[in-house]
């Protein structure tokens, strides 16, 4: 009885499972580089919280009511000098 047909399919679902797992591979390698891409992007972006002037800052502190009127004009001449 002759076996090389069996390891023949043996071998190509072989293949076939390594052709699997390389795209597999290289699918997660995109995903992390996009991934990490878009972080960087997101948090060097001009609305990010942490880019925040110190104007603006007090801006909304002001708008909030956190501050009163004299304090924001005395710290917005502060930062003006």
């Amino acid at each position: 009885m002759d076996n090389t047909g069996m390891g023949d399919v043996i071998m190509s679902g072989m293949m076939g499972w390594m052709l699997v797992a390389g795209l597999l591979g290289l699918a997660v390698l995109v995903a992390v580089v996009v991934g990490t891409a878009w972080a960087i992007r997101r948090l060097s972006a001009p609305g990010h919280q942490g880019a925040e002037s110190a104007q603006d800052q007090l801006k909304r502190r002001f708008a909030a009511g956190e501050i009163d009127e004299d304090d924001y004009l005395s710290r917005r001449a502060l930062l003006n000098d």
